[in-house]
């Protein structure tokens, strides 16, 4: 990792590998992440998360809202376990994010044009370029640190 990623000011990270097992690869990369880039000099880490294991306005993970589909569950708890691992193994050193959706992406309607952050909602949407702009924009001047986040279209 740290070779990889040497001369680089930030690392924004939106893996799965389909072959793997999730409570083993998202954890795993977390601590790669954690100990390789900081190695390397960088000290930004955007990752792409999950809407399932944001909580929604009352407290609650979307994941655990009743009529939410549960035939993805494990892999949800997987990327949620992936964010633990990350909170804690992460050095001070490295400023890092993991940012998600608020709820799915609209791959129909136009773009907004930005985003605002926003609890879990199953209802919430978000185009493709309106969550990469947030994520490009987190990555390059933070404005959320150490914590994982929800965005929604503006």
């Amino acid at each position: 990792m740290a070779r990889l990623a040497a001369g680089h000011d930030a690392a924004v990270v939106p893996v799965f590998d389909r072959a793997s097992v999730p409570g083993e690869f998202f954890p795993a990369v977390a601590r790669a992440l954690a100990e390789g880039l900081p190695a390397a000099g960088v000290r930004r880490l955007v990752a792409v998360g999950l809407a399932s294991v944001l909580p929604t306005a009352t407290g609650a993970l979307l994941m655990d809202s009743p009529g939410y589909p549960q035939e993805w569950r494990e892999f949800y708890v997987a990327h949620g376990a992936g964010t633990e691992a990350l909170r804690a193994a992460a050095p001070e050193a490295l400023d890092w994010l993991v940012l998600s959706p608020s709820g799915d992406f609209d791959h129909t309607g136009p773009g907004a044009g930005g985003y605002v952050l926003a609890p879990a909602d199953a209802e919430a949407r978000i185009t493709p370029g309106d969550f990469a702009r947030a994520v490009v924009e987190e990555a390059g001047a933070p404005s959320l640190r150490r914590a994982h986040a929800g965005v929604t279209s503006a």
